[in-house]
């Protein structure tokens, strides 16, 4: 299976998405390197061969439109990443966080229904290939600690202050 990615520049650096033939977000980071994102995607999703393209389409301009301002602009981005029951219906629930509005670990792991489970709420982020479509830098460490991020917390640090001034300009 052939899928494609593209790269976009954005305020943060390089923004590269791999999408499968239906246009599904399979794997998405602040990284130039496709084939480091190919080795996230699930081996039941996994692409045998990546194609360059200048741009995806819809998915392009969400990533484009995001980093302007327009924080709902990934939220109709189709994702497809394979897991078990919990992780799939974690990952549900990071696209449900609202921009803006962070919340910690204990609470992502009390609304996806496992209160106990915050080290497993911490794991769905971690495994959690399709990032900004899937928002997991909206999970932050009690306190407001930023916590880890495959990306750097200096890209967290952007994203969530980036959020939280579109959402102010929204509201005001």
């Amino acid at each position: 299976m052939t899928t494609d990615f593209a790269t976009t520049d954005t305020p943060i650096g390089p923004f590269t998405a791999l999408v499968d033939a239906d246009g599904a977000v399979l794997a998405a980071g602040w990284t130039a390197d496709a084939e480091n994102l190919r080795q996230l995607v699930h081996p039941r999703l996994r692409p045998s061969d990546l194609r360059g393209r200048a741009d995806l389409g819809e998915v392009t301009r969400a990533i484009t439109a995001y980093h302007r301002g327009e924080l709902a602009a990934i939220d109709a981005i189709e994702v497809r990443q394979h897991s078990g029951e919990f992780l799939m219906h974690a990952w549900e629930v990071l696209r449900k966080i609202p921009a803006g509005d962070p919340v910690t670990y204990t609470e992502y792991a009390a609304i996806s229904g496992r209160p106990d489970a915050t080290r497993a709420a911490a794991n769905a982020c971690a495994r959690n290939a399709a990032a900004l479509f899937v928002p997991c830098h909206r999970v932050l460490r009690i306190g407001g600690a930023l916590g880890g991020f495959r990306w750097g917390l200096s890209v967290k640090r952007w994203l969530l202050d980036h959020e939280r001034g579109a959402a102010q300009l929204t509201i005001e």
